[in-house]
This record gives C-alpha cells, structure tokens and sequence, in this order.
C-alpha cells in the first residue's frame, strides 16, 4: 500500500453512481484441459458506487445474476449451474462489498469481500478508469475496467476430472474481469 491520503482522479465527481447494466458485462475465463481457456459472461444485476470527495474512501456494492451464465455451450452452461459448481438454485448471486481502496505505484486497486456459493473471501480488483463524460441526454457516466484472479476451489467450487494425459480438465484459477459503466445519480 502506499501512503497516499488521496488521489486525484480527472473527471471524478462525488456522489451516487449506479450501474448501467446495458453498457456492462462481468467476463471469466479458465483454462480447460490445461491447453487452452473458456471464456464466459454474467449478467451484472446491481452495483452502487457512494463516492466522497476523496476516491480511497469510496464504497461498492454489486452483484452478479449467476443464473446468467453463458459460455456458449448449453451443456456446460447447466453443468456449471448445477451443484456441482455454482448451485444456483440455492446461490443465485455474486456478491461484492468494498472494504477499502488502495494505491501501489500508478495502480489503483478497490478491496472487497467476494461471496460466491455462501463462502466469502476476500479480493482486490485492479481498477482502470476508462474516463468520464456527460451523454446525449445529459447524464454524467463514468466507465472503467476491473480485474481480479481467484481460486474456485476456495469458494467451494472443487469438481474435477482427471485427464488420461495427466493433470485435470478444469484449472483452479479464474481470472474475473468486469466492463463497467455507471451514471452520477442527480439529487
């Protein structure tokens, strides 16, 4: 962590700011086989932003429709909805709820506790602003990239299969990225 009270953001604006779910997308990918990734969506489902005048201070909340999944194969999809991995009839969402946010060089990380499956741990997401602006309609959006890489097994998400080749069809690590867009909520 580095020992910056603050930090200045071009464009940052205080305030409310709400998820605009038709301008984003939460994306994962795993490896397969060992040789090579899939990659799939959710549906994002809410997020909210209180941001105060200093950024390091901000709170997030989000969550993520895991009912959503969609990795172009519907076999898999149901596969991976089933109790073998999300069960998402009893763990519909993902959660996210920010703990704090740090800077480290020129990085700007947002540090949360991730729920998936019931089992919370926690994560630091690697935020890129992508900017801000006002759109045709005069709403005052901000966008911005978010990643993070966690262990599936850690969440309760621990079903393999041997290959006959060595090591197991489904890798542990799953790098989660998030394609935001949000809007300042006008008083």
């Amino acid at each position: 962590m580095t020992d910056t009270a603050t930090i200045d953001i071009p464009g940052y604006q205080a305030g409310t700011w709400v998820l605009d779910p038709s301008h984003s997308e939460v994306t994962f990918s795993v490896r397969h086989m060992m040789i090579s990734k899939v990659r799939g969506t959710f549906g994002m489902k809410s997020a909210t932003l209180i941001a105060p005048e200093n950024p390091l201070e901000a709170k997030v909340e989000a969550s993520v429709d895991v009912t959503s999944l969609d990795t172009n194969d519907e076999g898999r999809d149901n596969h991976l909805r089933s109790a073998d991995f999300f069960d998402v009839e009893n763990f519909p969402t993902m959660e996210f709820v920010s703990t704090g946010a740090h800077v480290k060089g020129d990085d700007f990380f947002v540090d949360g506790d991730l729920t998936i499956r019931g089992v919370t741990k926690p994560v630091s997401f690697e935020f890129e602003f992508g900017g801000f602006g006002t759109d045709p309609w005069g709403n005052y959006k901000a966008g911005a990239t978010a990643k993070t890489v966690v262990n599936r097994e850690e969440f309760g998400l621990t079903w393999n299969a041997a290959l006959e080749t060595g090591g197991v069809l489904v890798g542990k690590d799953v790098t989660i990225t998030l394609d935001l867009q949000g809007a300042l909520q006008q008083d």
